[in-house]
This record gives structure tokens, C-alpha cells and sequence, in this order.
């Protein structure tokens, strides 16, 4: 499979070549953990999520990104922010395309399914909110769950 590397404030980051709008979902059970994959791309644990497709909307890509993920049905149920920041910048070794954040980053509680590795995660699992610190993950990933848990029902603009 193809690679993903993420750069941020990088001044030897490849220059962005691209700008795709994209959901990532907090998912949240009954218990308080919080659905996480660990990607085939680059190993890095991240919350569900992908690019938006022509003919649907933002929360329809959340929800259809999580369940091919993840094998969980969802519900949107709120919103942790928008993530626009230009000094991040994703290069898909596969094809050079080097992608600007363009992140809108969801709420959802599951509905359905057994969380289910895909083509595009190892591994999926729910993850206790103790123990997120110790899961290897990218910086603007990182931040996004930290948004989610220090400042529930604040939308973060960036």
C-alpha cells in the first residue's frame, strides 16, 4: 500500500498541490471510548475519516468514511472544529499528490457494527480516553482528540 507522511511547520515540506475537503469522527460509546483506527498508510493511530466524495455532503462522508473503516454505523451528533491550517501539508507518496488540511472534524455515536478492519486500517479497537496518550499518532491528530476532550461542545476554527 501506498504511504502517507504528514508534515507540519516543515520548511522542507513539499509544496501543497492540493486542497480536498475531508471529515475525521469522534466516535464516542456508551462507556466514553473513543473508536480509533490504526491506518495501513503509516502505521499511525487516527480517528475515522477520509476525503469527500462528488455528490455528498460533509456528514455523509463522516458516516460512510467510519463505516468502511471501522464496520460501526454512525450518527452525527455534533461538531469538534474545522481544520484548515496551510503549514500542514500530507504527501501521498503514491502519486506525489501533496495535500493543504482541509478537515472538518465531526461527533457521532455508534448506531451499529462491530468495529472491523478494512483495506485502509490494521487495526480498529475502542480506545479509553487514559489510555489515547500512549497510542503513536500525527500532531494535528493528536490536537483534534485534545480539542474533542478539553473543550467539549466549543468548536474549534482553524
Amino acid at each position: 500500500m501506498a504511504g502517507r507522511i504528514d508534515f507540519f511547520d516543515d520548511p522542507a515540506a513539499p509544496k501543497a498541490n492540493s486542497v480536498v475537503p475531508s471529515a475525521n469522527v469522534v466516535v464516542v460509546n456508551d462507556s466514553g471510548e473513543i473508536l480509533m483506527i490504526r491506518r495501513a498508510d503509516n502505521d499511525n493511530w487516527a480517528l475515522p475519516g477520509g476525503a469527500m466524495d462528488l455528490g455528498e455532503s460533509l456528514p455523509t462522508t463522516a458516516i460512510r468514511e467510519t463505516a468502511e473503516e471501522t464496520g460501526v454505523h454512525v450518527e452525527i451528533t455534533g461538531l469538534v472544529g474545522i481544520y484548515t491550517d496551510p503549514r500542514h501539508v500530507i504527501l501521498y507518496t503514491s502519486n506525489g499528490e501533496v495535500r493543504q488540511e482541509f478537515s472538518v472534524v465531526f461527533t457521532a455515536r455508534p448506531l451499529s457494527g462491530t468495529p472491523t478492519p478494512s483495506d485502509e486500517s490494521r487495526e480498529v479497537r475502542w480506545i479509553a480516553r487514559e489510555d489515547l496518550t500512549a497510542l503513536t499518532m500525527d500532531r494535528s491528530m493528536r490536537m483534534r482528540i485534545n480539542h474533542y476532550l478539553t473543550a467539549p461542545g466549543s468548536a474549534h476554527l482553524g
